[in-house]
């Protein structure tokens, strides 16, 4: 077994004791690619792929039919370490293959009949060794499609041209994108999540990605001014003190045991120290990142537990500005994964002095 899967069936073991069934099973995609590494999607559209992968405390499993199970084979799974089981595409379904070879009780993260439900984010944190490599090269992969297209853009460009841009430089490293913004100086003032429309950029930008790879999520994004409004640079600057804040307050969250409820108690706080109070309140402050977009979101109350090693994407809002990176938090450092190194930045320090960051600035491009 290689050391992927050693380390998933620790986990995945420690589970079926915990809740005393004899299997557990993965069909949405997140959670198959955390699972084998491998990509069980063929309709993006369906929430549950065309396989599922599963565990039995001996062997890892993968049912799906047989228009799928040698490309299966060949491509997306390690076929030494992993039984594939298939049935006829006419003659069944994922449900009724998956019950066919499953021993029972079980547990499955999408409906089979008997089965119980698995909260997959659980398992899924924190980040193993293999999945911080593969978390890193994402990051600058990300962020360097990101700003490649932000380099290039000019006032009069469409946000729906911008997003075309995005998604067709990510396409090309193997990177899908399943949430993709630009808002130009009208819309990124109006609204948070600046969907793009057939608009001009006009003074400024901003340009927000959540992307995925291999099932890992890196999110980011970047402001291009051409003509910026004089409040800009100081809305910005606001944005990446609440954001260094939320992370050194999620680093010791991590070391104390803490909650995400603890940590966006730290992010209202740092709103109020930048004389933002209620901005908090116009759009969520973002959480935990990995096999999600984000495993949780901080917001007040919230129990989930702060887990170190892991991801985390924390995306404040000033009207009209916004910072966010995706950052890998440990005990002992907090490092920004979506960067190249060639994009302006500006080193922030949380209100304690414990973390110093380098935030990504705004690039100002002339224009005749």
């Amino acid at each position: 077994m290689n050391e992927r899967l050693a380390s998933r069936a620790e986990r995945l073991d420690a589970y079926l004791d915990d809740h005393d069934v004899e299997a557990v099973w993965f069909a949405r995609p997140n959670s198959f690619a955390w699972l084998l590494g491998g990509d069980n999607v063929v309709d993006r559209d369906s929430p549950v792929g065309v396989a599922a992968a599963g565990y039995d405390g001996d062997e890892f499993h993968v049912v799906t039919d047989n228009i799928e199970a040698t490309r299966l084979l060949h491509e997306e799974v390690p076929h030494e370490d992993v039984r594939i089981h298939q049935y006829q595409w006419y003659d069944g379904s994922l449900a009724s293959g998956v019950a066919t070879v499953s021993p029972t009780p079980a547990a499955a993260d999408f409906d089979v009949p008997g089965f119980a439900d698995v909260d997959a984010a659980e398992l899924r944190q924190p980040l193993s060794d293999d999945d911080i490599d593969a978390y890193r090269e994402l990051g600058r992969d990300v962020a360097s499609a990101v700003e490649r297209v932000c380099r290039e853009l000019e006032p009069q460009d469409l946000e729906t041209e911008v997003v075309s841009g995005l998604r067709v430089t990510l396409g090309a490293m193997g990177i899908e994108t399943p949430v993709a913004l630009v808002g130009g100086s009208r819309r990124a003032q109006k609204y948070r999540h600046y969907t793009p429309k057939q608009e001009r950029l006009g003074d400024y930008a901003l340009v927000s990605v959540t992307a995925q790879r291999d099932g890992l999520y890196a999110s980011c994004t970047r402001t291009v001014a051409f003509d910026a409004p004089d409040w800009l640079e100081s809305r910005h600057e606001k944005t990446m003190r609440v954001e260094t804040n939320a992370l050194a307050a999620t680093q010791r969250a991590a070391n104390d045991g803490g909650t995400a409820g603890d940590v966006f108690d730290a992010i209202r706080d740092a709103y109020d120290a930048v004389g933002e109070s209620d901005e908090w309140l116009n759009h969520h402050q973002g959480g935990a990142a990995g096999f999600a977009g984000r495993e949780w979101f901080a917001k007040p109350d919230a129990d989930d537990p702060v887990l170190e090693p892991m991801g985390y994407a924390y995306n404040p809002t000033i009207e009209g500005a916004k910072s966010e990176d995706t950052v890998l938090v440990t005990g002992d450092d907090v490092e920004v994964l979506t960067t190249t190194g060639q994009w302006p930045t500006q080193t922030v320090t949380d209100e304690t002095g414990s973390v110093e960051l380098e935030r990504h600035g705004i690039l100002h491009i002339e224009t005749e």
